[in-house]
């Protein structure tokens, strides 16, 4: 998944364009496993398919930025920030297409959706932010969620798969992007979007060479070629407009919109697979829904 940054939204004069921003991407996430999926029964894997579609998204933003990024002054005493935005955001999107191609779906994204916990931890000692009453049921609610859904018959309370491992850290980068981008008031949202881009591409590069190991050799079809460029241009779109749908939008109100990519990937995985989950996870899966909804709440007090 790509960090959604937390810029301070704009009243009024955008009506329900930033909204419906939001549900675009919370859809088109929900969807784009499949073609991460369809790339990897082509020869591509996940974290070679992660590399080039990042990096056509990175080139298309330094082509459509080139005259803002121009006037920016990247190496500065904050530089820091945007390194960590970008190795963190590129381990979590890694992570993330990971662990939807060799898990649930379902699975992986509820224990990617533990992220506000994460977020309460990053925030209270990156941006001494106090916990609320609703971040304390934020921190029952996801843990009671994830026990219920990673214990073992055994008493075993860890992840039990790579799938699980990775959604679970997908999300933990995932919030420290986020908390990082927060805490980032000196650059603009271009320069985050392309270091988001660059880190992804570097991380997923790294991973491919020292752990995953590169193939001999790939044939590489038309149409694999299309899908590549496609799901590239699609990652560079959905940035822009999940990017002015934050932008626009109260926190609150934004994370509670963007839990609908759990509601579309749950029908696409119902039509496109044939996995199913447990009542155990239905039952893990609301309770972390339900921390994410508190989440919403807490910077309401």
């Amino acid at each position: 998944m790509l960090t959604k940054q937390n810029k301070q939204y704009t009243r009024g004069g955008h009506g329900a364009f930033p909204i419906a921003a939001l549900l675009v991407g919370a859809t088109i996430w929900g969807l784009l496993w499949y073609p991460y999926r369809l790339l990897e029964q082509a020869g591509v894997s996940g974290a070679a398919a992660t590399v080039i579609t990042y990096l056509v998204a990175l080139l298309l933003g330094l082509a459509v930025f080139r005259h803002e990024l121009r006037t920016i002054r990247i190496l500065d005493m904050e530089t820091w920030l945007l390194v960590g935005i970008g190795l963190s955001a590129g381990w979590a999107n890694l992570a993330y297409v990971l662990g939807v191609l060799h898990g649930e779906i379902m699975r992986v994204m509820l224990l990617f959706y533990l992220s506000p916990l994460w977020t309460i931890v990053f925030a209270r000692f990156l941006l001494g932010e106090m916990l609320s009453m609703h971040g304390y049921l934020v921190i029952v609610f996801s843990l009671g969620g994830a026990i219920i859904m990673l214990w073992q018959p055994e008493g075993s309370l860890l992840p039990s798969s790579y799938a699980d491992w990775m959604g679970i850290s997908a999300g933990f980068m995932f919030a420290l992007a986020n908390v990082l981008s927060r805490k980032d008031q000196y650059h603009d949202v271009q320069l985050k979007s392309v270091a988001v881009w660059l880190g992804v591409a570097l991380v997923a590069l790294g991973y491919s060479l020292f752990l995953a190991g590169l193939p001999a050799s790939v044939d590489v079809s038309t149409y694999t070629f299309l899908l590549l460029l496609l799901v590239g241009l699609t990652v560079f779109a959905l940035s822009l407009v999940v990017q002015y749908g934050l932008t626009h939008t109260p926190a609150n109100q934004a994370i509670v919109i963007m839990l609908f990519e759990l509601v579309v990937a749950a029908v696409a995985a119902y039509f496109l697979t044939d996995e199913a989950m447990t009542l155990r996870e239905w039952a893990g899966g609301a309770m972390i829904v339900s921390a994410s909804l508190f989440s919403a709440r807490m910077n309401r007090e």
